[in-house]
């Protein structure tokens, strides 16, 4: 094996998690080093439509939108984590904005804000309307390229992390057919996204299948609310590629409306999307349709120009068509258990953004928080990183690798054990699964039993009140159990 790299913050995953923490961490001083599975610029977050939740109007308040954001969760966010996305979201809107991002604004040049679901005011920041990941990304990728204090490794996978003396003391990368390189860090930010993609149907990108998760387990980091993958209740069904399509809820919160094949409302557009996901499947249950249909006849589609590009690609037309949607798996709100500057429970080791559970999003996430999430808690755990003492003076370094590619048939038992309803013999079958992280999944669905948010179950129907609050937290080969966070 290779002599090791020395850096001081290693960031794994370049979307906007990872580029705004590695960014962060460059700007105290540090050495920091990015590694990236695919091209700067083309990761999961550059396919991101939602904007960035923020109190920002003057008849808003960092209050209200902590009460939003607790009432979606379903008296399950951790209330200190909220409070941190709430109070600090304006201000991380403000910093991109000096760092170059320019986001929309109406006719007067203020800040153009957008109304989502679940939320009480207009507080979505948009850049390029639906483009906002795309715009983002790739400013902040133009930033890290070529900050003095950045190597960017890319297109570098990292296959696992290095533990010694009981803390995260590096990790192992390799390109796809190269020999494993080595890199010893004072700290380890782990930024890769989520697991949404492990589900048959996805919004995602297929690379999306929870590596970080994977990664930190192995490495003996909890991970927690594995059960909590949100689903989102409009993604398109179409043939091809373009089956999943993310339709932005920002349609709905311009007036976009949801019809039964009788042409009919018959939901809440704007409820909480764990409420209109299900909605939609008991409407398809009852129907047997494959899709609802989705008619924004009446929304200004210039708004949203990536969508109607897309839907042109299968020849739908939104300004004079209905657009076929069912749920697809979307967000994943658990993942590394992790503290309010990030730090996972294993020493020297960071979580941030989808691939991090710090309970904020509880059950069920409100629209739009994930990017604010991605540079509150981006910037407050690449200052801890920095803070992490020097390691010792010589690191053993292994080649291995840990298992993070499902076989398509775990992401089908996903989907019919593990998607919007869930039963207790399937998920028994799932927590068997021969891949690592399908069976912890399937062991967190089993442990809750209760429906909260994204979590149903058939045989348990009733919100348990005993689990408020609780988080399930599980470890490779340990039995789910239930931590009260705050």
């Amino acid at each position: 094996m290779d002599e090791p790299l020395r850096t001081d913050v290693a960031v794994v995953g370049a979307g906007a998690a990872g580029l705004y923490a590695a960014l962060v961490a460059a700007g105290e001083g540090a050495r920091v080093t990015l590694v990236s599975r695919s091209p700067l610029a083309q990761t999961a977050s550059y396919w991101a439509q939602g904007g960035i939740a923020a109190a920002l109007a003057p008849d808003d308040s960092s209050a209200a939108h902590m009460a939003d954001t607790i009432a979606a969760a379903r008296a399950c966010a951790r209330e200190s984590a909220v409070r941190v996305l709430c109070e600090e979201s304006a201000a991380r809107v403000h910093d991109l904005q000096g760092l170059g991002v320019q986001f929309d604004a109406d006719r007067s040049g203020r800040l153009a804000l957008g109304l989502e679901g679940g939320h009480s005011k207009r507080r979505i920041v948009h850049a390029g309307g639906a483009a906002t990941g795309r715009r983002i990304t790739r400013d902040l990728s133009a930033l890290a390229a070529t900050h003095e204090r950045i190597r960017v490794l890319e297109p570098l996978a990292a296959t696992s992390l290095v533990t010694h003396e009981g803390r995260c003391a590096g990790l192992v990368v390799r390109a796809r057919h190269g020999a494993p390189l080595p890199i010893r860090a004072r700290a380890v930010v782990v930024a890769t996204g989520g697991m949404a993609a492990l589900w048959e149907r996805t919004t995602n990108p297929r690379g999306a299948v929870g590596a970080g998760l994977s990664l930190a387990g192995a490495a003996g980091a909890a991970l927690a609310d594995l059960e909590f993958m949100q689903f989102h209740p409009t993604a398109l069904r179409a043939r091809g590629t373009r089956d999943g399509f993310l339709v932005t809820e920002a349609v709905r919160g311009e007036g976009a409306t949801l019809l039964d094949e009788r042409g009919e409302r018959f939901v809440d557009e704007l409820a909480p999307r764990d409420e209109v996901a299900l909605a939609i499947e008991a409407e398809l249950e009852r129907s047997g349709a494959p899709a609802v249909r989705l008619d924004m006849r009446g929304v200004d589609a210039e708004r949203f120009p990536n969508i109607v590009a897309a839907l042109a690609e299968v020849g739908i037309d939104p300004r004079r068509d209905l657009l076929p949607v069912a749920p697809a798996a979307h967000y994943t709100m658990g993942g590394i258990a992790a503290d309010l500057d990030g730090r996972a429970s294993l020493p020297g080791l960071y979580a941030v953004g989808e691939c991090a559970c710090t309970g904020l999003h509880g059950a069920n996430r409100l629209a739009s928080n994930s990017l604010a999430e991605c540079f509150v808690f981006g910037r407050r755990a690449a200052l801890a990183a920095c803070a992490e003492p020097a390691g010792p003076a010589s690191v053993p370094f292994a080649d291995s690798e840990v298992a993070m590619r499902p076989g398509e048939a775990t992401r089908a038992a996903l989907w019919r054990h593990a998607g919007l309803r869930r039963e207790p013999a399937g998920l028994r079958e799932l927590a068997c699964d021969p891949f690592p992280l399908a069976r912890m999944i399937g062991a967190a669905c089993l442990a809750r039993e209760e429906s909260r948010g994204a979590h149903w179950r058939s045989d348990h129907p009733a919100t348990d009140p005993g689990l408020d609050g609780m988080h399930s937290v599980v470890a490779p080969g340990a039995e789910p159990r239930f931590e009260r966070w705050d």
